[in-house]
């Protein structure tokens, strides 16, 4: 059984991060997996691009900004530019030995120029079983990627909130029919990172009698374990004798990642409890505007963007709780992986969260939009930083995503869809 993983990227990403650790799982697990990347920043075992050189890298440039401008008659602001993808525009991969042999392609994510529309039928014309993991909402929308409150997936789109002119033929309808027809008659399968993301799949029109399986992402559990917290403290300059709260997003600025939330929870911290004061400081990493960190109630470390593991493993173990303040999330993998640390959670009750955390046990699940309850998270997972509870977060990680577990759940569906060919 030879499979090909589809993804735009091997890093710079939630789905690039997911992808690899589903390919090494399976790996290990002894299957002959391979993965076809359009973009390569990374050497991997059984790694494939789709193209190289000059010409190749100015065309997916190219392809990428003819995507953006295709959509800007329709784009509401610039803040939402990428919330929205219509895939007029892609690469052909169709004749890619790596596609040709294999016997199962599994399909991740493929937006902004790697694959259009017109370049995925091309790959279902094959005939061949199609394994999709949904990173977000967009396989089975009109174009977002995670549509809010807007429920209009359901049925056929249209009036998107995300675009400047809605209507009830607006380009979500023509994206969502575009699919509809191209999904007719193929041996497709989807996995969802949670069962969140599943039961939104599950009520689409477009995958209602899809088969769907709900599996969350792997990670190597060897890797992202528990460090004495001291010593990487004095390893990154972080200070010794502190609680640490750690938050990091791509971009910390993105609105859905809840970035104001984590402000005014943190005001209402050092308005409530000034003693904290001097006892409390904040780790930021990602992409961080300029000036930013001076908008927290707290002394803030930034980090920046962490690209080495090694690097963002220490960071997880030196401080005493992670952040999630995101409003719609699938499984972050940020949270697989300081909950692998035994560093606990706290997070809003939104999408894929819960199904992570155990509140009051490995984190805190606080009310949606509430800083206050947001607040009250960081304040008690603050003083359950004994090696016993660190220990009990790491073993509840064990349990949901070590790589074995999700590999074999991986080749079940696989074997059931080589059976409905």
């Amino acid at each position: 059984m030879k499979i090909v993983h589809i993804n735009k990227s091997d890093a710079g990403g939630g789905a690039s991060v997911a992808a690899l650790r589903i390919h090494r799982s399976l790996l290990r697990a002894g299957v002959d997996s391979h993965i076809l990347v359009q973009e390569q920043r990374r050497t991997e075992q059984n790694e494939h691009v789709a193209g190289s050189g000059l010409i190749y890298r100015t065309k997916n440039f190219v392809r990428f900004v003819w995507e953006r401008l295709r959509f800007l008659p329709y784009e509401k602001e610039r803040a939402l530019r990428y919330y929205f993808s219509i895939a007029n525009v892609g690469q052909s991969i169709v004749n890619h030995p790596v596609i040709q042999e294999a016997d199962i392609i599994h399909l991740h994510w493929i937006n902004q120029g790697y694959l259009s529309l017109d370049t995925l039928q091309e790959l279902f014309k094959l005939g061949k079983p199609i394994v999709w993991t949904l990173h977000d909402m967009w396989p089975f929308t009109g174009g977002c990627h995670y549509a809010g409150s807007c429920l209009e997936f359901n049925e056929h789109c249209g009036f998107c909130p995300l675009l400047n002119s809605p209507s009830a033929n607006d380009i979500s309808v023509d994206v969502f029919q575009k699919k509809k027809e191209i999904y007719k008659n193929v041996n497709l399968n989807i996995v969802t990172c949670s069962r969140w993301l599943g039961t939104l799949a599950s009520s689409s029109s477009l995958f209602r009698n899809t088969p769907i399986t709900p599996i969350p992402n792997p990670i190597d559990t060897n890797f992202y374990t528990i460090l004495d917290r001291q010593e990487c403290r004095k390893e990154l300059g972080l200070p010794l004798d502190k609680k640490l709260i750690l938050f990091g997003a791509a971009n910390i600025y993105d609105i859905r990642k809840g970035y104001r939330y984590l402000s005014e929870s943190l005001s209402i911290l050092k308005e409530n409890f000034p003693s904290m004061s001097n006892n409390l400081e904040l780790v930021v990493f990602g992409k961080i505007p300029y000036d930013a960190t001076r908008e927290f109630s707290f002394k803030t470390h930034a980090m920046e963007f962490i690209k080495n593991p090694t690097t963002l493993l220490k960071i997880y173990n030196a401080c005493d709780t992670f952040i999630l303040p995101s409003l719609q999330d699938n499984l972050p993998n940020t949270v697989v992986e300081c909950l692998s640390c035994g560093t606990p959670v706290v997070g809003f009750r939104i999408g894929g969260v819960p199904e992570m955390i155990q509140h009051g046990k490995t984190g805190y699940l606080a009310e949606i939009r509430n800083s206050l309850s947001l607040a009250n998270g960081i304040y008690s997972m603050l003083f359950y930083g004994t090696e016993e509870h660190r220990q009990q977060v790491r073993e509840s990680a064990i349990e949901l995503f070590a790589e074995q577990k999700v590999a074999k759940q991986y080749i079940e569906v696989y074997e059931a869809a080589l059976k409905r060919q």
